[in-house]
């Protein structure tokens, strides 16, 4: 496996007027992800880069298209890879709760973890099929139980916790994941609404402004996952499992991983 590529940051200069703004109102959102540069620049993305809005997003769309495929069988043995604890080899970090789980305790029974679709399958009807619904960027572990608990809701902010929730709430429509993996929620869903446009056979995946989507093709909020994507930047178990999805299962990016102000760039 590559070794995570370098990333650096640049500071983005402020307009006089912004600054203004600044002093003058208090700061209602996150700071917008700062810009970054990946040693992928210049060879995977090399399409993408300056470009914004609908051509950044084709760009992505074009490059991220070109993946292997693995079966809803084969995700059980790769998520022992991708979501392996760092603390402990023989365990897994589940997504929502937090905690670390033995890698052996895979299934569908009380104490076990499963495979959470963070895109629920039933927006768009994604199926278990090789294909979105087996998309290694979107599928997590996590306790079975608390994956029900989550079940297909849309994300937003509120509610309560609940048992193994690690810090994650929910609602009657909404689910909130604990803050660690705000941004990686966020970025998991606008990965597949960048991947999935409808021209392969596959729903066009879309994010929204509401909760309650059902079966449509669309999660929301767009605006909660736009501030959690900038709140909580990617960190290095992040950054790891994107570079092991690409380098030893589908060879494909999560490109707002790497580049976290491509999100403001297209919504």
């Amino acid at each position: 496996m590559s070794a995570t590529p370098l990333r650096r940051w640049r500071t983005v200069a402020l307009t006089t007027a912004t600054v203004l703004v600044a002093l003058t109102a208090p700061t209602l959102t996150a700071a917008p992800a700062l810009a970054t540069t990946t040693a992928y620049d210049t060879t995977y993305y090399k399409n993408a880069v300056g470009k914004s809005g609908t051509s950044l997003k084709s760009a992505l769309h074009t490059i991220i298209s070109s993946q292997s495929k693995l079966s809803y069988a084969q995700l059980w043995d790769a998520l022992k890879v991708t979501d392996q604890d760092p603390n402990n080899s023989n365990n897994v970090v589940l997504l929502y709760s937090g905690i670390s789980r033995s890698k052996s305790l895979n299934g569908g029974n009380v104490g076990d973890w499963n495979r959470e679709h963070v895109w629920a399958i039933s927006h768009g009807n994604l199926t278990t099929s090789t294909g979105p619904g087996t998309d290694l960027h979107h599928i997590r572990p996590e306790d079975v139980q608390v994956n029900s608990t989550r079940s297909n809701k849309d994300f937003d902010e509120g509610g309560s916790t609940f048992t193994n929730s690690g810090g994650s709430r929910t609602d009657s429509d909404s689910f909130e994941p604990r803050d660690a993996v705000k941004g990686d929620v966020a970025r998991m869903i606008l990965y597949m609404a960048v991947r999935y446009e409808g021209g392969d056979g596959f729903a066009d995946l879309e994010p929204d402004e509401k909760v309650n989507n059902g079966s449509t093709p669309y999660i929301g909020k767009l605006s909660v996952l736009k501030r959690w994507n900038d709140e909580d930047p990617p960190d290095a178990f992040e950054e790891r499992r994107n570079q092991v999805v690409y380098d030893s299962y589908q060879h494909n990016r999560n490109p707002f991983v790497d580049h976290p102000e491509w999100v403001d760039a297209i919504w």
